[in-house]
């Protein structure tokens, strides 16, 4: 009995499912899938084998270099991570995490989106270290995010002090805010340096990442504040005060300049008669860094920034 050919489209369905699948322990394909359907006989169903190497065989070459691939990325994708972790705990809650959020995206860029919510389902993969390890997830996902997020029109101090009703003023995209137990933008910073600027030989940089971790992870939690921006395709990381974090989250959130104040300043230890000039510096420095979006209309910019002037 003759079978229906298959259609092109069911063959690359057939065929990305059988190579998407997670490699077995020896880093070779599974004999059976996950579906416990045997492996060589979907292998055999759609690929011929050659003179040299089976159906399975020729099918296992894209299997073990997808995930090659795949793990390789999201490693240098998160190596703050990796540190925290260790390498032996890190490459295991990798593995566990692609198994069960695999790919679903044209772009490898995208392979960490769910790690961070999949992490607070499954913190057995990073204690003890689990509110450090998040605070790292956290800030290199917003790294990636800062890095390639999309970018409106800005909008400079001036645009700001020029007109006179209540301002909505909208933060970029790109710029990411982050509440944090832990220094992590410290020791991510000095990972990336040893990651650029180590060899295979530089033993002593490696034990100081680990020194770091350590130290980190026995000191007692802190609230910290950092904002994850770009300029000139290079990510940066600024320390935030709290205000300032209220601030920018409350215009993140799109509330109007005069609550987005009021919420900054709720419960401040910043006397009445500084804070003028705090908000100028800020406003200032946040838009010579071009955080701010330039509003689909200007009309009146100024209600709250009259008394700030100075």
């Amino acid at each position: 009995m003759n079978r229906e050919p298959l259609s092109l489209g069911e063959i690359q369905r057939r065929v990305a499912k059988v190579v998407m699948q997670p490699l077995a322990r020896d880093e070779h394909m599974r004999q059976r899938m996950l579906d416990r359907r045997s492996v060589i006989r979907e292998a055999e169903a759609l690929i011929k084998p050659n003179r040299r190497l089976s159906s399975f065989e020729r099918l296992e070459i894209y299997n073990r270099q997808y995930w090659f691939r795949i793990l390789s990325c999201f490693t240098e994708d998160f190596p703050g991570l990796r540190a925290v972790l260790g390498d032996r705990r890190f490459d295991t809650m990798m593995r566990a995490y692609l198994a069960e959020c695999p790919s679903t995206s044209f772009s490898l860029r995208n392979l960490g989106s769910r790690l961070e919510q999949w992490l607070r389902s499954n913190l057995k993969w990073i204690q003890p270290r689990e509110t450090l390890a998040m605070d790292m997830a956290r800030l290199e996902w917003a790294h990636i995010e800062a890095f390639d997020g999309g970018c409106e029109p800005r909008l400079d101090l001036k645009d700001l002090l020029s007109t006179e009703s209540e301002p909505h003023i909208s933060l970029q995209p790109y710029v990411r805010l982050l509440h944090v137990s832990y220094p992590v933008d410290d020791l991510l910073i000095a990972v990336h340096n040893h990651d650029d600027e180590a060899d295979s030989a530089d033993h002593w940089a490696a034990r100081e990442i680990r020194r770091q971790v350590a130290n980190f992870a026995r000191s007692e939690p802190q609230s910290l504040y950092i904002a994850v921006h770009r300029m000139e395709d290079s990510v940066y990381y600024k320390r935030l005060s709290v205000e300032a974090y209220r601030l920018l989250e409350a215009l993140r959130q799109g509330k109007p300049l005069s609550s987005a104040l009021d919420e900054a300043f709720e419960n401040s230890a910043v006397p009445e008669e500084d804070r003028p000039s705090t908000i100028h510096e800020w406003f200032q420095n946040w838009a010579e860094l071009g955080w701010f979006c330039r509003p689909a209309s200007m009309d009146g910019i100024n209600c709250c920034f009259g008394a700030f002037r100075g």
